[in-house]
């Protein structure tokens, strides 16, 4: 054992450069998966303990199918037989007056509740009103705030709330504050008449919250309510409203994690370059050791336990550093990271012992994996023949399996083919592991043949000395070059694939929004909910406005179709008849037919689907489905299916004309106007604000939405952006670490080829040459493999997590940029420890070989 640390010592104190570097990559590796972990699950936790506090100690919830039921069904269920207590609930989002922002924590949730009754099922919610002034909780002016949403609003016990509700402004007393309300939750409470008449709510709630009586089975009394309420309405466990809320999440999460754990791939592979060029340097002195009488399993444990150490010391840095990652992200991309899923959530980030055991594990593991093939190298070699100079690079074939590579490349494009599993892409993040592990085993192969290629060429044209021995090294030892080019691939191809990936999402979102926000102006009112602003009358006096040639009106509420999911989005608009294409982003493709409006048959009513909704509710184009609209249950015909990456979870367009007829409601929540020729937009604002009503309308050019909604893509996707700069960074210090490597592995050669008479200057200009022209193959091979797993996130992965496909677009710019900087790294890498390595005596160099 004293022998394994001198041994251990003396390697990392001759090249600690590249001990450090290897270790870098390792905890980078861990620190972002382990940090992304710890982000997402506080937030989740965090989120879902906020809805449990919102539900108290329910049984169960009674929901309709749309936002909101009729309260005459309350007393329905107060009496019905196994009902201990029945909670009344209206909740509502508010968009509060100065606080829009192009983050999605702008509304305050606002909740009505019957203080008598939530006594008994959610006390935490009863606000605690100022001293002698108990009857607060029922009065028609007052509400409670949340300390967060104190904070927030800038508000105290005593002052006056304002906001607007509809066309109409409110303003409320804040009575007292909410003193059980989770850390972080923005929440306010009234009580529930007075919350239906000042927010203009009138005989409608959200829920009813049931407490059953003692005895009672659970799972028999909601089969029997289901049955007694009929299609209209869900009965939702609480088990059903956490799954829900996990379900908005899990991809964006699930993601994540994949994306981190390939900067640790990414790293698990510089541990193998580090790994095997170490032991190539040292082949002569393991050698040497068997002869001295180290066994096999010696010479194997002692490469293992250089594995251990770097695993161990670089797992512990990952779990430390993610953790202090976490901590500090935590306070500016929120819990979230960015999403928008859990908005207004300040989780306070706990250090996971066991999950930081498991990350720890999985970085030793990698780091082993690493280490496994080279360290078997070193010891299956036989003494006699590892003596001798020039057996590196044979001795570096053995690590490749071509039959395996061949194998895995043939599984890879099999798991292409596969479905999401559970609703994640499985076979697709399979499929890009074995395309890249199959791709990067097979460039010795590649090498040779490229290279011998190059051999008549070297006869007819005169290269020079130079480029004469960089092309014959590169022929003759391309198992060597393979390891340095296998790590330019690894790190290129991750960088092509990732930003070709967030590329054609941002152009596809681009141009979307150039087709979903065609109009000048679009106006609505301050959100209450899903409650529209706008009636009859006041559309005939938008419409009536001079200075607009076109007036849509829409209609948008939320429907419930699966209760372990989140709502789908509804949109009753006017859709041009004759060719919808011009008023959606209409998919015409071989997977997705059209029906033409003319070619319906009489009484059957249209409808237009999301991709979402054909991959989560298996609709189909020319399918009839049933639609809880209003308050029944209605048929439908889907006639096409539209694109949208607004809403993940689906969303359903249908003729406004249709809605009216079904429903009855002719109210509507958003105007989109066109201006006339000679109109400009500052005069459109300016007689939208002469309407009596125009002080309270939230006007928007599309130029601003759609700036708004590119910077919520962007912050989306800052982790992503973040993890592609680490691979970046990795990628890098891997290219560094092997071409470092591999000088001074070649010290002995450059000292014979200085022999012969070959200059210093002749020796560095060789080693740029080869430097150069390797990072151009990994660089060109890399594209060409970062390509095909961009068609893989973008095709496969994309549709089976988000439910939507999207255009490719490459990023030339970027790609150049990185290829250059590749380029000028890896051979200004080779200059440098090229440099090192001629530096010696020349009769020093050659030395050991006496």
């Amino acid at each position: 054992m004293m022998l394994n640390r001198w041994l251990l010592a003396g390697e990392w104190r001759s090249h600690i450069g590249q001990a450090l570097v290897a270790l870098l990559a390792i905890a980078i590796g861990v620190a972002m998966g382990f940090s992304i972990h710890l982000l997402n699950s506080a937030a989740f936790n965090e989120f879902s303990a906020a809805s449990k506090n919102l539900s108290g100690q329910s049984d169960l919830l009674v929901r309709a199918k749309t936002t909101l039921m009729d309260e005459a069904l309350y007393p329905q269920l107060a009496a019905y037989d196994g009902v201990a207590v029945a909670n009344p609930v209206l909740e509502l989002d508010i968009a509060m007056p100065g606080k829009r922002q192009a983050r999605g924590d702008y509304k305050l949730k606002v909740i009505g509740i019957d203080m008598f009754r939530a006594a008994q099922i959610a006390p935490d919610l009863l606000g605690v009103p100022e001293e002698g002034k108990a009857m607060d909780r029922l009065a028609d002016d007052a509400i409670f705030l949340s300390p967060a949403a104190m904070s927030w609003l800038e508000v105290k016990q005593g002052d006056t709330l304002s906001f607007q509700v509809g066309i109409q402004s409110v303003s409320l007393r804040v009575a007292g504050g909410l003193v059980r309300a989770r850390s972080g939750q923005s929440i306010a409470v009234m009580d529930i008449g007075a919350a239906q008449w000042r927010l203009q709510h009138l005989g409608k709630l959200s829920r009813v919250e049931l407490k059953l009586k003692d005895g009672v089975s659970h799972s028999v009394f909601k089969n029997k309510l289901e049955q007694y309420l009929g299609t209209s309405y869900t009965v939702v466990e609480l088990e059903n409203q956490e799954a829900r809320v996990a379900n908005m999440s899990r991809a964006y999460r699930v993601n994540l994690n994949m994306l981190a754990l390939v900067a640790l791939f990414t790293g698990s592979f510089l541990v193998f370059s580090t790994q095997a060029l170490s032991i190539i340097r040292r082949r002569q002195q393991f050698a040497l050791l068997r002869v001295l009488g180290f066994t096999r399993h010696q010479i194997l444990w002692q490469v293992m336990i250089e594995g251990l150490v770097l695993g161990i010391l670089g797992s512990i840095v990952g779990v430390v550093l993610g953790y202090g990652i976490a901590v500090s992200v935590i306070e500016f991309f929120g819990g979230g990271l960015g999403s928008g899923f859990f908005p207004g959530v300040k989780p306070d980030i706990n250090f996971e012992i066991w999950t930081a055991l498991i990350y720890f594990i999985v970085g030793l593991g990698v780091t082993l994996l690493g280490s496994i093939v080279p360290a078997l190298e070193a010891a299956r070699a036989k003494p006699a023949l590892a003596l001798k100079l020039g057996s590196e690079d044979a001795a570096i074939k053995k690590t490749s399996f071509p039959l395996f590579a061949m194998i895995g490349l043939c599984f890879a494009v099999i798991f292409t083919q596969l479905p999401a599993l559970n609703g994640l892409p499985v076979f697709g993040y399979l499929a890009i592991a074995l395309l890249l592990i199959g791709s990067i085993a097979l460039m010795p192969y590649l090498i040779t043949w490229l290279f011998a290629a190059t051999a008549a060429f070297r006869r007819r044209v005169r290269i020079g000395v130079v480029g004469f021995l960089s092309l014959a090294r590169l022929e003759n030892a391309s198992n060597h070059a393979s390891i340095a080019l296998g790590g330019i691939l690894a790190s290129f191809s991750l960088m092509v694939a990732m930003a070709i990936m967030v590329t054609s999402f941002r152009e596809s979102v681009d141009q979307w929004l150039d087709r979903v926000l065609p109009a000048d102006l679009y106006v609505r009112t301050a959100a209450v909910g899903d409650l529209g602003s706008f009636d009859l009358d006041t559309q005939q006096m938008i419409s009536a406005l001079p200075a607009f040639s076109r007036v849509d009106f829409f209609r948008t509420q939320q429907v419930l179709f699966d209760v372990n999911r989140p709502e789908v989005t509804l949109f009753a608009r006017s859709i041009d008849r004759m060719d919808p294409r011009n008023t959606l982003p209409i998919i015409d493709d071989e997977t997705h037919a059209v029906i033409a409006l003319d070619s319906l048959p009489e009484n059957v009513l249209p409808v237009w689907v999301s991709e979402a909704m054909v991959d989560l509710y298996g609709y189909r184009v020319g399918e009839r489905i049933m639609l809880p609209i209003g308050a029944g249950i209605h048929e439908f015909m889907v006639v096409a299916v539209w694109r949208d990456y607004g809403r993940q979870f689906g969303a359903i367009q249908m003729q406004l004309d249709d809605y009216r007829t079904v429903t009855g409601d002719f109210i509507v929540n958003t105007v989109a106007l066109w201006l006339q020729a000679n109109v400009s937009m500052q005069q459109g604002i300016e007689q939208l604000r002469q309407l009596p009503f125009g002080k309270e309308l939230e006007i928007s050019r599309s130029s601003d939405l759609r700036a708004i909604s590119l910077e919520i893509f962007d912050r989306s996707f800052a982790v992503t952006y973040l993890l592609e700069l680490v691979a970046v960074i990795i990628g890098l210090f891997g290219v560094a670490a092997s071409f470092s490597a591999q000088m001074l592995a070649r010290a002995k050669e450059f000292g014979m080829l200085r022999h012969i008479g070959v200059m210093r200057r002749q020796i560095l200009f060789m080693l740029a040459t080869e430097g150069g022209l390797l990072t151009s193959l990994g660089i060109m091979f890399g594209f060409l493999l970062g390509w095909g797993i961009s068609l893989i996130l973008i095709f496969i992965i994309n549709p089976q997590s988000f439910h939507w496909t999207m255009q490719m677009h490459l990023p030339w710019g970027w790609l150049l940029l990185i290829a250059i900087v590749m380029l000028i790294t890896a051979t200004g890498t080779a200059l440098l420890a090229g440099r090192r390595a001629v530096s010696k005596q020349v009769i020093q160099a050659v030395r050991e070989d006496w």
